[in-house]
């Protein structure tokens, strides 16, 4: 099965200049914990409710901080022609619980996450992702990086986009 059957196609997009409460509210109304931060029509980051809670609260922000203050700058994102099996496999080994999903043109297309998984193909690639996702991570402060996805772009690669 490849990933475009099995992602979200309806996306909210978030802009870096909105507040992080706007950011809050709009995952509370969509029920979701993350959003992509688009600009120009240019895919600049995401934001997560941790990013708001740990980068923003906890540090002291208040919630008219723009959200570029404590989005991540770095995508992962995996294409939506990528077998699905794959993809969660791969967001097992890097930790990650959704994916921005690109066509080949770098368009966002959708988000795949572990509850798309879990809906679509049932136990097995849900398993796997979050078997790696429930593995302790590196040291707390640790800088070193995740294990790497496919440098070609493929899933879990990183990108800013242009």
């Amino acid at each position: 099965m490849l990933v475009r059957e099995a992602m979200t196609r309806d996306v909210k997009l978030v802009n870096p200049s909105q507040s992080i409460h706007e950011a809050a509210r709009m995952m509370a109304d969509c029920d979701v914990g993350s959003l992509p931060v688009g600009e120009n029509g240019r895919l600049v980051g995401m934001v997560t409710d941790r990013d708001i809670a740990i980068r923003g609260v906890a540090a002291g922000m208040a919630g008219e901080t723009e959200v570029r203050k404590v989005m991540s700058e770095q995508v992962k994102y995996c294409f939506d022609d990528d077998e699905l099996d794959g993809v969660a496999r791969n967001m097992g080994d890097i930790q990650l619980h959704r994916l921005v999903v690109l066509d080949h043109d770098k368009k966002m297309v959708g988000i795949i996450s572990l509850a798309d998984l879990a809906n679509r193909q049932g136990e097995r690639p849900a398993g796997q992702a979050v078997c790696g996702i429930s593995q302790p991570s590196h040291s707390p402060g640790s800088s070193a990086s995740p294990p790497a996805g496919r440098n070609s772009g493929g899933p879990g690669s990183s990108t800013q986009m242009s």
